[in-house]
């Protein structure tokens, strides 16, 4: 039974022997500022009670005081009652997560099955910073998912058909002369990136000229020579000309390969990959027969829309005149392909950038409308921007941070400073490198999730790497000081003994383990891993500041010493569950 099952347990009982009609009860953790670990809050017992709040809660609190064997005193503040447990609660907590050899986390009762789609990156660039948030933020949502019991798909839509993918094409023909990989010595990625760019400076350079030459911006946007070019390659790849498809194939094949470097170095994986090429003749077909059953219309041109000015949305374009498809013709196959893969699907999570609200809003409806009931089921985890001090990234124009460039920027600046510390000496250079890498890695990571999914953010390197402060490596020293600590007690741990007095400090320690469980349980349902990371950095400070005034090794009260010991290990237990939700190391020596 939990505090608030126990408290809630009296307070019925106190209905019960007042002839009070029982209702719900509303908790919440007890302020930082006030004595208490958990509160009852009694504004909305005022009708229940007849009675003014405060009036409720010196009664309650009266009442659970001399009842409650937990309840060891309470203060009220205003429609606030603050309970203040016994230490012997506490105590007994600590020694079921010894006993259970858990941090408290129960079997989940209503498990469910739930698809998060993440990374899903297009095929003409490499991966850079905006991407590294969606796939730590979709790793860790599925993570957390799935450390709360449910059964999660991890999964990503590679988009590697499109008039974007034919730009690279194109520029690589025009301006590559054969260069590949190999002969360029850059990463596949990297390379047909560059020929992106390539395509766009070209682009501009002939807008500019069509408008020299008295054109409008617009109509020349849509006649540059080396935009018609990408168009008509696009129409030959849709139908299968074998010379693009060959090409297609070959640069696509550089790409794939870039990104499972990347993919290998941030630690990120999946369970399945879908692809574009693969999926959006299926849209496209749903489409056509949409048409046929009165549910989408066509122009005279040809084009394909759905009208949803009904439900406050616009007129949206489904396929183009020349029967070609666009985003939303492919997330449609993709919906329908994976809920025929995976029938039993309770959710379906994409992770994409808020810049696409409308689409996903646009999305959905769209497939209600084709009778899929499940489009009850998709949810949109819709995240905000990445920016830098310089202004937003922008991949046409080459303005991105690329990912392995940060990532080994990380590292580097990592080693250095963990060097300059000078406390690595019994480490291998292999097990140096490693660290290194875990410490620049973590502090990329923990940076860009700490913050809530939904708000944008500005990187900071610097900042992220910083051993003191909310930072990855501040909560990785942390895990591995206590590490050390258990190595040096060098002595077997007990359950500890529950007769003992435990300091303000140690208690909220044990208050901070004891939210664990809910803590995930909140993280899971709003798809926030900020909660965790935050959680985290919350129970470091707590240890820390109890491990700067408690000797823990050197108290000759062998019961005590074991107690900090079982409640130490337990908080690094923690710690290095709740990193590894966030996809961080945490290791044991720094």
């Amino acid at each position: 039974m939990t505090l608030q099952d126990s408290v809630q347990a009296s307070v019925y009982k106190y209905f019960e022997e007042n002839g009070i009609e029982k209702c719900a009860l509303q908790f919440q953790n007890t302020k930082k500022e006030f004595k208490g670990e958990i509160t009852l809050v009694t504004f909305p017992l005022t009708k229940t009670m007849k009675s003014k709040p405060e009036e409720i809660g010196e009664t309650l609190g009266k009442y659970l005081a001399n009842s409650n064997q937990h309840i060891l005193s309470y203060n009220v503040v205003k429609g606030f009652l603050n309970l203040e447990t016994e230490d012997e609660f506490w105590l007994n907590y600590l020694n079921e997560l010894y006993d259970e050899k858990s941090l408290g986390v129960k079997e989940n009762e209503n498990p469910k099955h739930i698809l998060v789609e993440y990374s899903s990156p297009n095929t003409n660039k490499p991966l850079h910073l905006g991407h590294l948030r969606n796939n730590f933020l979709g790793f860790s949502v599925a993570n957390i998912l799935e450390y709360a019991g449910n059964k999660v798909e991890k999964v990503q839509i590679i988009n590697d058909r499109g008039i974007h993918i034919c730009k690279s094409m194109v520029a690589w023909q025009k301006f590559g002369e054969g260069e590949t990989p190999e002969s360029s010595g850059l990463k596949g990625d990297k390379l047909v990136g560059k020929y992106y760019v390539a395509f766009d400076k070209a682009y501009k350079e002939e807008i500019a000229k069509l408008v020299g030459e008295g054109m409008s911006e617009d109509e020349a946007k849509k006649q540059a020579p080396i935009f018609l070019e990408a168009q008509e390659m696009l129409r030959q790849w849709e139908q299968g000309e074998e010379r693009i498809m060959n090409l297609w194939k070959r640069m696509n094949g550089w790409v794939y390969d870039g990104f499972a470097v990347t993919y290998d170095t941030i630690g990120v994986s999946f369970d399945k990959l879908y692809y574009e090429s693969e999926t959006f003749q299926l849209g496209k077909e749903k489409i056509l027969q949409g048409v046929i059953d009165g549910i989408f219309y066509k122009k005279e041109d040809g084009s394909v829309w759905v009208d949803l000015e009904d439900v406050g949305m616009d007129q949206k374009l489904l396929l183009r005149s020349d029967g070609t498809a666009v985003y939303m013709t492919q997330d449609i196959g993709t919906a329908i392909h994976r809920l025929n893969d995976f029938p039993d699907l309770n959710a379906v999570i994409y992770t994409v950038g808020n810049e696409q609200d409308y689409h996903f809003k646009v999305l959905f409806e769209v497939l209600k409308r084709l009778g899929y009931s499940w489009a009850n089921q998709c949810f949109h985890l819709s995240y905000g921007m990445v920016d830098l001090p310089s202004g937003k990234m922008k991949s046409r124009e080459g303005t991105v941070v690329d990912a392995d460039d940060l990532a080994a920027e990380m590292t580097n600046t990592a080693k250095k400073i963990t060097e300059e510390q000078g406390k690595l000496e019994h480490l291998e250079d292999e097990d140096k490198e490693k660290l290194y890498h875990n410490i620049g890695l973590g502090a990329l990571k923990y940076y860009l999730l700490k913050v809530d999914p939904k708000k944008s953010l500005l990187f900071n390197p610097e900042e992220s790497i910083d051993f003191q402060g909310n930072t990855g490596p501040f909560i990785q020293y942390t895990h591995a000081r206590i590490q050390s600590i258990l190595s040096k007690a060098n002595r077997e741990m007990s359950s500890v003994n529950t007769d003992l007095h435990i300091s303000e400090q140690e208690r909220e320690i044990l208050v901070k383990l004891y939210e664990f469980p809910n803590m995930i349980k909140e993280a899971a349902k709003a798809h926030s891993p900020a909660l965790v990371a935050n959680y985290t950095y919350d129970l470091v400070k707590t240890y820390n500041s109890f491990y700067q005034s408690t000797p823990i090794l050197k108290d000759d009260n062998k019961i005590v010493m074991n107690f900090r010991l079982v409640m130490s290990e337990k908080v690094a237990e923690c710690i290095k569950q709740s990193l590894h939700l966030l996809g961080v190391v945490a290791p044991d020596s720094m």
